[in-house]
């Protein structure tokens, strides 16, 4: 792993540490991880490997990634304050599915650089999967942890929002 791999793995898992304290949920919150998958997946993702079981790999890591991220987003509290800004705090369980996510996949990287190289390759050739099929299944695991959160935050600050309107419309019709 490079220097930079390092880099944006770390920013990946720190995305999530910055609404451990409530913050807002506003355009930049949403545009910097969307700017961060752009820059990941234009760096690492260049075909999509379709020989032996690559394919079923990049499954199961995409649905894994996704499920992480939807169950992180969900476990993330989402409202609206006086003002109408959307806020987030993820809690414990958000950052530990976050954590638990990109910290494997990050985990795992480390150890095929430093030393697992060689297990991995005998596995590899076993179940008919290449590096490409790793690399493709690990970096759309990512992206797909991200943008599911990502989106479900931007879903419930925007129903947070209609929810806060209602109450407001009932409120001034009483």
């Amino acid at each position: 792993m490079s220097l930079t791999d390092y880099l944006l793995d770390s920013l990946l898992v720190l995305l999530v540490f910055r609404q451990l304290r409530e913050s807002r949920f506003d355009r930049r919150a949403i545009l910097l991880p969307v700017l961060i998958c752009a820059v990941v997946g234009h760096s690492y993702l260049h075909s999509m490997p379709t020989t032996g079981n690559d394919l079923a790999l990049v499954a199961v890591l995409v649905l894994t990634g996704l499920t992480l991220g939807t169950a992180s987003g969900l476990t993330t509290r989402v409202r609206r304050d006086a003002t109408g800004t959307a806020r987030v705090k993820a809690g414990g369980t958000a950052a530990l599915l976050w954590v638990l996510g990109m910290g494997s996949r990050f985990g795992f990287s480390v150890w095929v650089t430093h030393g697992g190289g060689p297990t991995i390759g005998r596995f590899s050739m076993t179940h008919g999967l290449t590096a490409a099929g790793w690399t493709t299944a690990l970096v759309l695991m990512a992206l797909g942890e991200v943008l599911s959160r990502t989106a479900l935050l931007w879903v419930r600050a925007r129903r947070a929002g209609a929810e806060c309107d209602e109450v407001a419309s009932r409120l001034v019709t009483v």
